[in-house]
């Protein structure tokens, strides 16, 4: 289905105008990688089950999963991000995997037959879902019962650069959400117990490391760009009329009362939140 082809709002075509340029160089570096490895392991994916990826983006999820299902199993990953799925559709076909499939498609506005998959797996996208409670009520359905839903997000606290624009850019009276867009974690929690899943358990890692001032500093372009990809109108508004140049100096004078001897400390406290549907089908 071509791009033009989805019903997309203004946010989400921004966020697919994000990940087609981060597309070329999204597979750089380990950290990403890393996480999905993590996911992939607290899952506990096996042999001919079916999986469905949301935000599979460059496929690292679904191709790991779909060598571990072989050919009596099957993965069916999604993106909003023609691009992305460019860059999975080469890899899958590189590797010469026949029970992959990928779609171009708004994962809140996916539609499959319910009691579908044994897992479903959301890496380094839930973030991004507009409406969090009413995706996981729907994914819930697609669940078979006793399935597992398994979802990666950062912690509220998570990215210290994010952490002072956030405090810089409430002087200006503009809120911005959570790195995660959903706050602490027992509201984390809550979410998926509203969503009907049972069996709860929130994992936490931590990835941070000192880094340095100039590091984050050179940050700031990316974080404002970042945060023009917010879902809310009202603030997309406010962030046109700051004075850009004075927020960045307050920004850099921030980042220097965070300095140590071995750097600015970069909070990643990464959650792996995991949920089951019942062995018997209970109405959402």
């Amino acid at each position: 289905m071509p791009d033009q082809q989805l019903d997309l709002n203004d946010y989400k075509r921004r966020i697919v105008d994000l990940y087609n340029r981060r597309s070329i160089n999204y597979d750089h570096g380990k950290w990403r990688l890393q996480i999905c490895h993590r996911l992939l392991e607290y899952s506990q994916i096996s042999y001919q089950q079916h999986i469905l990826d949301i935000g599979t983006g460059t496929g690292h999820l679904a191709i790991a999963s779909a060598e571990i299902v072989g050919v009596g199993g099957r993965v069916v990953g999604v993106d909003i991000s023609p691009q992305m799925l460019d860059v999975a559709r080469s890899k899958v076909k590189a590797l010469s995997l026949s029970n992959v499939e990928l779609q171009l498609a708004d994962a809140e506005a996916i539609n499959y037959p319910a009691n579908s998959f044994d897992r479903i797996l959301c890496a380094n996208t839930f973030p991004w879902i507009e409406d969090k409670q009413a995706a996981l009520r729907t994914w819930y359905k697609f669940l078979k019962p006793g399935g597992l839903i398994a979802i990666h997000t950062p912690a509220n606290t998570a990215y210290v650069g994010q952490v002072v624009l956030r405090s810089v850019l409430k002087r200006y009276g503009i809120k911005l959400d959570h790195s995660n867009r959903i706050g602490s974690i027992e509201s984390c929690k809550q979410l998926f117990v509203n969503a009907g899943f049972e069996g709860i358990d929130i994992k936490t890692e931590q990835y941070g490391s000192y880094v340095s001032f100039d590091s984050v500093k050179a940050k700031w372009e990316e974080l404002i760009s970042f945060s023009f990809h917010s879902k809310s109108e009202e603030i997309l508004s406010q962030l046109a009329l700051i004075p850009l140049a004075e927020a960045k100096a307050k920004f850099e004078m921030e980042l220097e009362t965070l300095q140590t001897k071995k750097g600015i400390w970069d909070d990643l406290t990464t959650l792996y939140i995991l949920g089951h549907k019942a062995e018997i089908n209970k109405p959402v």
